[in-house]
């Protein structure tokens, strides 16, 4: 049985350029549903976060959302939800986020989304969690990150045993079968030098 009861979505409260992204964020958040996995996202209305939500719910799912008291208005708090917890700052946020959830997906998105992506990140390269994280790669969005990943091992800047441990996948519908897999492993898989990357891409 999976130990994915609850997935965190890290991504973008705009829906970028291409309507593919918002075409993958409902895919995965109907398979979330469908799957019986909750959502822990960040309780917009508007985005990617939005979209994402929303295909959890209509797919007969559970959300979580979790905003800032500040984004309220900002972000456009989505009220069909079954729990929203307002928060007071952005880092009591991202604790309740990361205490709440099982595993980690990184859609597109902007700073925030790369910020809580690498937080997540950098906890799991110190040991602080063994939790599955997940880029999900739409249309090779995070393909310029991956390839700094790359420059700063070649850089002597990842040092060894301090390796980074994430998946990618390309669609939304590989995302669960990727992270069950990851999870149920009883320990992570060290990643080769060269590629910081566990499993196949979809």
């Amino acid at each position: 049985m999976s130990t994915i009861r609850s997935i965190c979505v890290y991504c973008g409260s705009a829906n970028g350029n291409d309507p593919v992204f918002t075409e993958e964020a409902i895919a995965l958040g109907t398979a979330m549903a469908k799957s019986g996995i909750r959502l822990i996202y960040g309780g917009g209305s508007i985005g990617l976060m939005g979209d994402t939500a929303r295909a959890v719910l209509e797919a007969g799912g559970e959300v979580t959302g979790i905003i800032p008291d500040f984004l309220k208005q900002r972000e456009s708090l989505l009220q069909d939800v079954q729990e929203t917890i307002i928060v007071p700052d952005m880092h009591t946020r991202k604790r309740l986020m990361f205490e709440r959830a099982d595993a980690f997906v990184a859609l597109p998105g902007g700073i925030g989304t790369l910020e809580e992506l690498v937080e997540q990140m950098t906890w799991s390269q110190l040991g602080r969690h063994k939790k599955p994280i997940l880029m999900l790669d739409i249309k090779g969005f995070w393909r310029p990150l991956l390839s700094l990943f790359a420059h700063m091992n070649l850089s002597g800047f990842i040092r060894p045993g301090l390796g980074l441990t994430y998946l990618v996948a390309e669609k939304g519908e590989g995302v669960i079968p990727m992270l069950e897999t990851a999870a149920d492993r009883t320990e992570m898989v060290e990643p080769a030098p060269e590629v910081a990357v566990i499993g196949e891409r979809f």
